[in-house]
């Protein structure tokens, strides 16, 4: 397992937009689906949007779906996360993972002011 290095999140106001940033070793990311978790307070880590390798398939939570994008720039070995329009409902510690190798990211909590 290797760390992976998140950047981005913080505070935002209700309607307002983040992007988050997560940096992997290459022999971890490039021929891997990259993934971003959130976990809420008292809630279950739910998978929030996934992304192949080669043709970069996505998978989106309904929660999520039409308001976050999930994209890869496989020669900065770097997976993001857009998030926009967030709601009162986003609040979480957002992490990214790649499945394959078991490595996370520590996460950072994204609050959302209404």
């Amino acid at each position: 397992q290797v760390q992976l290095e998140e950047s981005g999140g913080g505070l935002v106001q209700a309607g307002g937009s983040l992007r988050r940033s997560c940096a992997a070793p290459r022999r971890t990311f490039s021929s891997h689906t990259m993934g971003w978790f959130r976990q809420a307070p008292e809630k279950e880590r739910e998978l929030v949007a996934r992304i192949s390798s080669g043709l970069g398939n996505t998978n989106y939570a309904d929660s999520v779906k039409g308001r976050f994008t999930i994209s890869r720039d496989n020669a900065k070995n770097t997976v993001y996360l857009q998030m926009n329009d967030l709601t009162p409902a986003d609040p979480a510690v957002y992490s990214c993972t790649c499945p394959h190798s078991g490595s996370w990211g520590l996460g950072t909590l994204v609050t959302v002011s209404s």
